[in-house]
């Protein structure tokens, strides 16, 4: 292999949306990082069977402000 051409491989911790974790190696962040999943196996709707809605940075509710009156005229 050539040198300094792949990317660093390290270990970090992943923790999932149950708070369990678990440590891998990769190529994501730095060595040590925790990688916090906002969502995984174990809350995937694909997965689990049930609905969750994620609303990450209020998106839910921008949409439904932008459209709230949308149809009601």
């Amino acid at each position: 292999m050539k040198p300094e051409i792949h990317p660093e491989y390290h270990e970090i911790t992943v923790v999932m949306t149950d708070g369990s974790s678990f440590k891998t190696r990769t190529t994501w962040g730095k060595p040590g990082d925790t990688m916090r999943l906002d969502i995984d196996p174990k809350s995937h709707p694909a997965w689990t069977g049930v609905q969750k809605l994620v609303d990450t940075g209020g998106q839910i509710a921008k949409f439904n402000k932008r459209f709230s009156n949308f149809g009601l005229k």
